[in-house]
């Protein structure tokens, strides 16, 4: 976001892990990125004070896109729970930040999850009860990459292949 703005947007990142905050400042001092200022918070609890002009929530998730399922460990760990708390977690993530978006504001919504559940039942429940709307993607920009087919149109699921992994991304403006 730094680089497309050639460093000249503002830009808030909020991480609640203290030691991922503290790597991100590290990235981003040593890319050259400036005016970033990194929180240690939970963004869910973000004071309605704050507003964004746009937003981009890469969203907790399965890591279903990214998976390796011969591997023992992942298949342990990669369980009907963990879906059902990453759903639980996006849809509070994605209402607080259609609250704190400015009218007229774009949020990029991503997951590394290529399921359904995580993506599109996610945006269909939250997106029901907002007066937001999808903005589709342009998908020609795309034209190389591997898709699987999507339930909302202009929104986009690569599929994970030996040089993809798997993500969702929908952009949503109000």
């Amino acid at each position: 976001m730094s680089a497309l703005s050639d460093n000249k947007a503002m830009i808030t990142a909020c991480e609640k892990n203290k030691i991922r905050a503290e790597r991100l400042k590290y990235n981003l001092e040593k890319q050259g990125v400036k005016g970033t200022n990194v929180m240690v918070e939970d963004s869910r609890k973000l004071d309605n004070f704050f507003s964004f002009d746009k937003i981009l929530l890469d969203s907790p998730c399965s890591g279903s896109g990214t998976l390796n399922f011969n591997e023992k460990i992942q298949s342990e760990t990669f369980t009907k729970e963990l879906i059902e708390r990453s759903i639980k977690v996006q849809e509070e993530l994605l209402r607080k930040a259609l609250k704190i978006l400015k009218p007229g504001g774009e949020i990029v919504y991503s997951t590394c999850s290529i399921l359904k559940d995580e993506n599109e039942y996610v945006l269909n429940k939250v997106l029901s009860k907002e007066n937001a709307k999808i903005v589709p993607i342009e998908k020609e920009l795309l034209k190389d990459i591997p898709l699987l087919p999507t339930t909302i149109d202009g929104t986009i699921c690569v599929l994970p292949t030996n040089l993809y992994e798997g993500f969702f991304v929908a952009k949503i403006t109000m």
